[in-house]
């Protein structure tokens, strides 16, 4: 053969091999779900293209073998062609054809036509797909056997049908992605936070059971009204005796749509009349499958239990898709706010802010060694979770929850202001419309009692000053 026709059939199976390699790309690159929509609409070639993505392990394979032979064939051509024109001198041959082919392999077969595959892909796939149907069964198991042979040569797991193998190169393919702005940086947080539901348990992403609002089965429609009304939610745990008691869960939808057939038992009939099934859910299981689990059986909330038995939280759909999406707020949720000074004295502080900061703020310390913030504090006190208009009274101060905040209506700010002397010295509760007396022991010097609550005054208008 002279030299012109092996120079012809080398560049023969380069463009051939560039054809299977942009056919890969497409190929790799087309989804299913595409695929059902072509042939929805009548384009050729869109039959066949469905059973190639079917089973794309097979004729991806295909394509691979038939590209390696026809860039194995080019190579040898263009050695003999290096071989006659140096007449016989090996070592320019060899160093020719590797310069040569090396560009030509990266460039004509590689780089070029792959991005021309991913580019075009959905054309060129319907182009390709019949022919390399015909191929793959021309030549029956071979590629197959091929592949299988490797696999048992290569420690690991293999082959794996798709153009990933592992979860992996899968995240690492949306960190490039990110990188070279094809996705926004949340985009690629969401899809990463996909992958790490299966690694999330239900303790992760629950409301913990320090922070649950119940009511107690006893309560009648109108107190468990008030308490919807006032925490902001819109579904309940009702208990018997404890929260490790939960008996169902009450909707408010339900006690609206009862209240509104029959106004008049409002205040006689009981909320254990109205409350749902509750479901419960181990605190160790996978995120993923309780969303999944949830959205079968059409549950919104549901109740997590610890390895005793015990209640240790609640988890509802919107808190796993937070672990996606981010926080969930809507345009009533406030940010959190500096400390704020009233007219009458009294003080507005954020629900986070620390107790530890209270006494340079207000003048007057407060002394809590197993609470950091405020809202804790006024959980401690008053026994239960406050939620707006739950007050309480301690260390010479008064506590008021006003706003809620977040999805999950946790207290925003709280109200501080100093108590009347004799109130001074105890601590009072209300939470639900009702209130909780706890008596601390009498003192007999009352000129002791209006000593502390002058001294509480001065500093309160000492740090006003400082404010100011």
């Amino acid at each position: 053969m002279d030299d012109a026709r092996l120079l012809i059939a080398a560049a023969v199976l380069v463009l051939i091999a560039g054809i299977f390699s942009a056919a890969d790309a497409a190929l790799s690159a087309f989804s299913r779900a595409r695929a059902g929509e072509l042939v929805a609409e009548g384009r050729a070639g869109a039959k066949r293209l469905v059973a190639v993505v079917d089973d794309p392990a097979r004729y991806v394979n295909t394509v691979l073998l038939l590209r390696m032979l026809c860039e194995i064939g080019a190579t040898v051509l263009a050695a003999l062609w290096a071989y006659d024109t140096y007449q016989g001198r090996w070592w320019p041959t060899v160093l020719t054809t590797t310069a040569t082919m090396t560009v030509v392999s990266f460039v004509v077969i590689g780089v070029g036509p792959r991005t021309l595959g991913r580019q075009h892909h959905e054309g060129i796939a319907l182009a390709v797909a019949g022919p390399i149907g015909m191929i793959t069964t021309v030549l029956g198991p071979i590629p197959t056997l091929l592949i299988m042979l490797g696999n048992a040569l290569t420690p690991g797991k293999g082959f794996r049908k798709g153009p990933f193998s592992t979860e992996t190169e899968l995240r690492e393919l949306v960190d490039i992605a990110e990188a070279s702005d094809l996705i926004e940086a949340d985009e690629r947080r969401m899809i990463h936070s996909v992958f790490e539901l299966g690694d999330t348990s239900a303790r992760e992403v629950m409301v913990p059971r320090g922070d649950i609002v119940f009511l107690d089965r006893r309560k009648t429609l109108r107190q468990a009204l008030s308490l919807f009304l006032r925490s902001g939610f819109s579904r309940m745990p009702v208990i018997d005796d404890s929260l490790d008691d939960i008996i169902g869960m009450v909707y408010l939808k339900d006690v609206v749509a009862r209240d509104f057939e029959a106004p008049e038992v409002e205040t006689t009939q009981r909320v254990e009349s109205l409350m749902r099934k509750p479901t419960w859910v181990p605190d160790s299981k996978p995120v993923d499958e309780l969303l999944a689990e949830m959205q079968q059986h059409r549950q919104h909330i549901a109740v997590v239990v610890d390895e005793y038995g015990g209640t240790a939280g609640l988890v509802t759909i919107e808190d796993i898709l937070e672990e996606i999406v981010g926080e969930i707020t809507d345009e009533y949720d406030v940010e959190d706010r500096e400390p704020l000074h009233l007219g009458d004295g009294s003080w507005r502080v954020p629900a986070r802010f620390l107790v530890s900061d209270l006494e340079e703020l207000i003048g007057f310390p407060v002394e809590e060694d197993d609470v950091d913030s405020v809202r804790g504090l006024m959980a401690k006190h008053l026994g239960l979770v406050p939620i707006p208009g739950s007050d309480v009274d301690a260390y010479g101060l008064h506590f008021e929850a006003e706003e809620s905040a977040g999805r999950r209506n946790k207290i925003g700010t709280v109200r501080i202001s100093v108590v009347a002397p004799v109130e001074a010295e105890s601590e009072t509760a209300s939470h639900d419309g009702g209130d909780e007396q706890r008596e601390k022991p009498d003192r007999s010097d009352d000129k002791a009692d209006d000593r502390t609550h002058d001294r509480v005054k001065d500093r309160m208008k000492e740090a006003h000053a400082r404010a100011e």
